[in-house]
């Protein structure tokens, strides 16, 4: 088993890069897979096709909601994680002919997303096992790695921009997941889409040791037009720049192994 992350300042392509990660591996007939939508702008699963609300299904968020606030439940006792561990399972997890999708959601309360986290960590513990690939799309901050929705990841993906802020947050993401423990094989950067060649060799030099530059996500005019459009990107024409440059790096990287 497989924990991909996939992380980076938002306007990068992050959500979309993961996405056609996803694909390729489908392509190549990695099964099972288990994709999670940890970004609070839930924009994932519009990506791969998939309307929770259409499938019956919930976020961790809204079964959080509905569990402790429309139904009265109450947080003492058995621990809030615990008690909703079923639900997220029967009603959280859309279960796909070729991957399964989870998604955290939005905020539920005022305040920190403390207890969705936690509750998303819980059930990922226990879900990760039976598949083959977890692919995870993390928020472009980064407070989620303090909370360590997994302590344990093979490959941090982390998609940036051309810009100083850019350069700053890898060194920043590299540090905290070190110093709260998450264990990693690899960090790799990927240029987003708008790097030109300029920019590749300015940003790559300003590049900290321990990380790993892998090639940038092609700009793709078609595929805007997709995302705009709401159509999953799965459709995109196999030959699509953007497509191109995610199989490139995949297969650079060591997936599928």
């Amino acid at each position: 088993m497989k924990i991909l992350v996939f992380m980076g300042r938002g306007g990068t392509g992050k959500t979309s890069f993961t996405a056609l990660a996803a694909r390729y591996l489908i392509e190549r007939g990695v099964s099972p897979i288990l994709l999670v939508d940890a970004d609070p702008d839930q924009n994932l699963g519009e990506m791969l096709g998939v309307d929770l609300e259409a499938e019956d299904k919930k976020t961790i968020s809204d079964l959080l909601v509905e569990t402790f606030l429309k139904e009265g439940g109450t947080t003492y006792g058995v621990p809030p994680v615990e008690r909703i561990e079923s639900r997220i399972w029967e009603r959280g997890l859309y279960e796909g002919d070729e991957f399964d999708f989870l998604a955290i959601g939005t905020k539920w309360l005022d305040g920190c997303y403390c207890l969705p986290n936690a509750a998303l960590k819980e059930a990922l513990g226990k879900m990760s096992k039976i598949y083959r690939y977890v692919l995870i799309d993390s928020p472009a901050g980064l407070e989620h790695l303090n909370r360590r929705i997994t302590s344990t990841i093979d490959d941090v993906f982390d998609l940036i921009d051309p810009s100083s802020k850019s350069a700053a947050h890898v060194a920043r993401a590299y540090r905290v997941i070190r110093e709260v423990g998450i264990k990693f094989r690899n960090f790799y950067i990927v240029g987003g889409y708008r790097f030109t060649d300029r920019f590749e060799k300015i940003m790559v030099d300003r590049l900290i040791e321990g990380v790993r530059y892998v090639g940038r996500f092609t700009y793709d005019p078609t595929l805007e037009e997709f995302v705009l459009a709401g159509r999953p990107l799965f459709e995109l024409p196999e030959d699509s720049p953007a497509y191109r440059s995610v199989r490139e790096i995949m297969s650079l990287t060591g997936h599928p192994s």
